[in-house]
């Protein structure tokens, strides 16, 4: 609680007065919308107030003043704020964000007030997950910094308090790849009507997604091409969703090698409905099988031909693998595999440099005939 002062203990200025509290510590009150309010802390000394309201007011007059009142709110409260005013969002990245939020980061850090989140707590915060979960801690932060761009555009902040170097990259190890010859063997140990997907995913480049998706319609014997229009993804919070690809170039039209085509007319023939909208992959509920239930078919297929260690995903990873190593360039990378800009479709690159190798070996071998 403060008390009157003389002239010299008190001065009134323009943009606001200081004055001296009972406990020694100096008070700042600036003016804003006709009501004096209190500075963010207190000061040390008389001079040290009167500085900040100094940058304070030179703040205000640049356009650049942030008011302390704006970042009293918490990091849990903007944050679920924010959530709620993203409605360009699709479910499943919704519900992504919302796991990250209660899971990993606003236990930690949601009471704090916005304004007093500091890079040392963020860093503290980061480097404890990254311990244990590095894929998480990157999704985390990379939320995180987001969310907190969008307080410094909001005049919350000065300055987002994520400063972690590289926090929000992830440093995935190499994926294997899969041999057109297992690849074969595999699907001896996979259930007929389970097998067009397998190849699919290899042969097409589809995501899991993108596999449960598929129509009757989105399937051209004629052309012998398969159109990409949605996906089917179970959420994490357990709710199914059916929407389109993440990005425009996500919807895309393939070419079905002439190796795989047999296998789609046959499991049109055999296991799917005669409506244009049915499921090329249907489950009992009249909905597409379950994402669990296609990853169980693999997981018996892969250890049919001692590869435990490949996912489902590695197979779309093989596929664009075995793309690159035909010559296949940058751009045909990312149209076959629905890639929005060069940067995922050149991690495949290194399988035309093992091609440039055999080309190497094959020109050295000219030399001695």
């Amino acid at each position: 609680m403060g008390y009157r002062l003389g002239m010299a203990a008190s001065r009134r200025r323009h943009f606001g007065t200081v004055r001296k509290l009972r406990s020694g510590a100096w008070q700042a009150r600036y003016w804003m919308a006709g009501t004096q309010r209190p500075g963010p802390t207190t000061f040390r000394t008389r001079g040290d107030a009167l500085a900040w309201l100094s940058a304070a007011e030179a703040d205000q007059r640049r356009g650049t003043w942030i008011d302390p009142k704006a970042g009293r709110v918490s990091l849990g409260h903007y944050s679920n704020t924010w959530l709620v005013q993203r409605s360009d969002l699709r479910a499943s990245t919704r519900a992504k964000y919302r796991h990250l939020l209660d899971r990993h980061i606003l236990p930690t850090l949601g009471v704090t007030e916005i304004a007093l989140l500091k890079p040392s707590a963020v860093r503290s915060w980061w480097s404890t997950l990254a311990d244990v979960q590095p894929a998480t801690a990157a999704g985390a932060y990379r939320l995180l910094s987001t969310i907190c761009n969008t307080a410094v555009v909001d005049q919350v902040i000065v300055r987002s308090p994520c400063q972690v170097k590289g926090g929000g990259a992830e440093r995935a190890a190499e994926r294997p790849t899969i041999t057109v010859a297992e690849l074969a063997g595999a699907i001896d140990g996979v259930r007929e009507r389970m097998r067009a997907a397998i190849l699919l995913a290899a042969w097409c480049q589809l995501r899991r997604s993108e596999v449960l998706g598929l129509q009757r319609h989105d399937v051209d014997l004629e052309r012998g091409v398969l159109h990409v229009r949605r996906g089917f993804v179970v959420q994490i919070d357990g709710k199914k969703a059916i929407g389109r690809p993440k990005t425009d170039a996500g919807v895309r039209t393939i070419a079905i090698p002439a190796n795989v085509l047999p296998v789609v007319v046959d499991h049109l023939a055999e296991h799917v409905a005669p409506e244009s909208t049915a499921w090329l992959f249907p489950g009992a509920s009249g909905q597409p099988v379950a994402p669990r239930t296609l990853d169980r078919a693999w997981t018996r297929a892969r250890e049919s031909v001692g590869r435990p260690d490949l996912r489902l995903h590695d197979l779309r990873h093989s596929g664009l693998t075995w793309a690159a190593a035909t010559g296949a360039t940058t751009a045909e990378l990312m149209s076959r595999a629905g890639h929005a800009s060069p940067a995922a479709a050149l991690r495949y690159q290194h399988a035309t440099q093992d091609r440039d190798r055999a080309l190497a070996d094959a020109l050295a071998a000219l030399s001695e005939r």
